[in-house]
């Protein structure tokens, strides 16, 4: 029987419960719209994944300590920030089934609240002098950005190599499961050199992670993620290009055009799934989600057996076999 998340946290189990109250005072606000917001953001909060890998990394290398609420919570801020900023660049209404900060109290107030957060973390980190914690989050929040960025530079020409495509999936996603996986072993006292193999560890994680999440768009109408999402949105994701990468010249030519031109039409989307399919994108893109696992998993046997490590290897393996 497939596990579940309540069974992969349960060696941090009243860790993640004490976190989760934690979290919630921190939030509170004298001011009542803020604190209106602060509740609304704790309320929607999803499966609170990147606190346990924080928490599970710090148990995997050491004893969790306060520093280790302190880092998940410095996580959380900073990339709830990120999120809340997003959801304005991106004029999206909607975040996980929620409504957006933006959409019920507009972009001027959503930035404002961004920016709140983005303070809050920093000044929790400087009134602990957990700088070493500070700095692993930062470059992570400056990755993500810059991921962004070549993305959007990269789409405009539909020109994405593999190489370029790893690159962004690094910066955009995987550095900040990585950033999890490091914030949990520095918290908790643990070597340089151990902090870097947890850090490389949740890179390897989340390289996995965005490209099951890439294979979402050419799955079945029963996932989570609506199919095309991508190809709607002309996002060159693996599948795809290692597809054009095999065609002809003249198939290359047409697919391209149909996601320039075309791709808010349902019968052509479907026609770049069929190609996608036909030309091997989809079993070459699980082979190499498949390599990433791999890798992960020997870099955390790396470190001593324990429940933590048990807890760690099944939520890599559920985030690569989740149907959403």
């Amino acid at each position: 029987m497939a596990l579940t998340l309540k069974d992969i946290q349960l060696p941090v189990a009243v860790e993640m419960d004490e976190f989760e109250k934690k979290f919630r005072n921190s939030m509170k606000s004298k001011i009542p719209l803020l604190d209106k917001i602060m509740t609304y953001i704790v309320k929607r909060k999803g499966k609170q994944m990147r606190p346990l890998f924080v928490f599970l990394s710090a148990g995997v290398t050491g004893n969790i300590e306060e520093s280790t609420y302190r880092g998940a919570s410095l996580i959380e801020l900073l990339h709830t920030a990120t999120l809340v900023h997003d959801d304005v660049i991106d004029d999206s209404n909607y975040r996980r089934g929620f409504f957006s900060i933006n959409a019920l109290w507009k972009n001027k107030i959503a930035v404002i609240v961004g920016d709140i957060l983005l303070s809050q973390g920093l000044l929790l980190s400087i009134d602990n002098d957990d700088f070493n914690l500070l700095k692993i989050v930062s470059e992570a929040v400056k990755e993500m950005s810059e991921g962004e960025l070549l993305q959007m530079e990269k789409a405009r020409k539909l020109d994405i190599t593999e190489d370029v495509y790893f690159e962004i999936i690094r910066q955009k996603t995987a550095s900040l499961i990585a950033s999890c996986c490091r914030v949990g072993a520095a918290s908790v006292g643990s070597d340089p050199k151990v902090i870097e193999s947890m850090g490389l560890f949740g890179e390897k994680v989340g390289m996995a992670f965005q490209i099951k999440d890439d294979l979402f768009d050419y799955g079945d109408d029963e996932i989570g993620k609506p199919l095309g999402i991508d190809i709607k949105e002309k996002k060159m994701t693996l599948p795809l290009i290692h597809a054009l990468k095999n065609s002809s010249w003249t198939e290359k030519r047409r697919i391209i055009r149909i996601v320039k031109n075309e791709s808010h039409k349902k019968k052509k989307v479907q026609e770049v799934i069929e190609f996608v399919k036909k030309s091997e994108g989809i079993s070459y893109t699980t082979s190499v989600m498949e390599r990433f696992y791999q890798e992960a998993i020997s870099i955390l046997h790396e470190m001593p057996d324990s429940p933590y490590r048990e807890s760690l290897e099944n939520l890599v393996q559920f985030t690569i076999e989740r149907t959403k």
